[in-house]
């Protein structure tokens, strides 16, 4: 198993919406800094993207797609300087998931694609994301996400049986294909465990590890995974994830523990033995040092938590 493999397995998509705009100039469209992650393609047309997080504008085209991860706020308009219309104002007709925006100008067609997810579990990906990210779709799993677009579309657009279901199914493939194609798109000077997978000496450790994070892993017997020495093994990976493979290991036990401690009634002991520790106490030293609270108390918070965001949620 890899790292996007593990994440995808506990991390929850818990909602998406799939949506088509047709903006004629003048237009602006502004999408404030949500708990969301959002991918857009623009189809047809073309368009300025701006983001505090840019250092200058962008200019995009028919067949341009960006990443933005949760938490950016950002702007798409005809012309810089244009009046922003929040898009959360704009209605959004069904069937067909459409809306409009601006004048009767020249139109640019955008596809908007947005995710919601578990707030702990999403961390160890937000983390790894750039804050936007232009996706190439000249690559193989570029391809395959144009493809999907396209399947999308007729989907939304089709009067047939169950057709909101098949378009949330594959809105939620379009996020997995757009991680696909960032993997695929990220220079050799990138860190993180992406730049570790990218790396053949280094991949079959890496899966290795993830396919069972309790095993009593050292440097030694990874670096026999790979196929390397020791030393060797433990400076490339310093060098491509940014971190040692112990202190990588550590970070994703308190990932899976935190999981574990959000989404099951399981005893802190219980969950030590899952993720790599014999006992509670020793769980709970590493926890309480890498998160600062003790786990039982973070377990308390985070259901707080999530019973503040499921009374917003009914709330509308």
């Amino acid at each position: 198993m890899d790292p996007v493999n593990d994440l995808l397995a506990t991390m929850k998509i818990e909602s998406s919406r799939y949506v088509r705009i047709t903006a004629r100039a003048p237009w602006g469209i502004s999408f404030p800094a949500r708990h969301l992650a959002r991918l857009l393609l623009v189809s047809s047309g073309s368009c300025w993207l701006t983001s505090t997080e840019l250092g200058e504008p962008q200019h995009l085209v028919a067949n341009d797609c960006f990443l933005v991860r949760a938490g950016v706020e950002f702007a798409l308009q005809d012309e810089l300087g244009r009046a922003l219309v929040d898009c959360d104002g704009m209605t959004v007709h069904d069937p067909g998931g459409t809306a409009e925006a601006g004048g009767d100008g020249a139109p640019t067609e955008i596809v908007s694609s947005r995710f919601t997810f578990d707030a702990v579990a999403a961390d160890a990906l937000f983390s790894l994301l750039p804050p936007l990210f232009r996706l190439s779709l000249d690559t193989d799993p570029g391809r395959l996400l144009r493809a999907t677009f396209e399947l999308v579309a007729q989907e939304s657009a089709a009067d047939e049986l169950g057709a909101g279901f098949v378009t949330s199914r594959l809105s939620d493939v379009l996020f997995v294909q757009a991680l696909r194609a960032y993997c695929a798109d990220v220079g050799g000077g990138t860190i993180g465990w992406v730049a570790a997978l990218r790396d053949p000496r280094l991949a079959t450790a890496m899966r290795e590890l993830h396919a069972d994070l309790a095993h009593p892993w050292t440097v030694d017997v990874l670096a026999r995974e790979a196929g390397m020495s020791r030393s060797a093994f433990a400076a490339l990976f310093k060098e491509k994830t940014g971190d040692t493979p112990l202190d990588y290991l550590t970070s994703w036990r308190m990932y899976r523990a935190k999981t574990l401690l959000r989404e099951t009634s399981l005893s802190v002991q219980e969950i030590a033995v899952r993720v790599g520790y014999n006992t509670s106490t020793a769980l709970s030293r590493t926890f309480l040092r890498r998160e600062g609270v003790a786990p039982g108390a973070w377990r308390k918070s985070a259901d707080a938590d999530a019973r503040r965001s499921a009374v917003n949620r009914g709330g509308g």
